[in-house]
């Protein structure tokens, strides 16, 4: 089964959200072909999420799971770390009071 390249994922899921009216931006961009994607998700309270696509072992399925939340400074934290293992990696900023990511629609596994 044929991937999609990391780039165009990334602007899909822009597009997906700026349909929405949900801003988000790229903060570290990785790497076009192959890089893997991490979405923080800022509800601009103090608070962050960071997601992390991975597989689903019982289903084989791509899903997102939370790698890091709490204190914004910490979810931050734990992006440099992930950079630091991961020179590839993107990272994309979502800032949204309510909390929308979507990330849980149908498409972006």
């Amino acid at each position: 089964m044929a991937r999609l390249t990391a780039r165009f994922w990334v602007d899909a899921y822009l597009m997906r959200l700026r349909g929405s009216d949900v801003p988000a931006f790229v903060v570290v961009h990785g790497d076009d072909t192959g890089g893997a994607v991490l979405v923080k998700l800022n509800t601009l309270d103090g608070q962050a999420r960071l997601f992390q696509r991975s597989f689903d072992l019982m289903s084989g399925d791509r899903v997102w799971t939370v790698l890091a939340e709490g204190p914004e400074a910490d979810v931050d934290e734990a992006v440099l770390r992930q950079r630091g293992f991961d020179p590839d990696l993107w990272v994309i900023e979502v800032e949204d009071r309510q909390g929308r990511h979507m990330l849980d629609e149908p498409g972006l596994a």
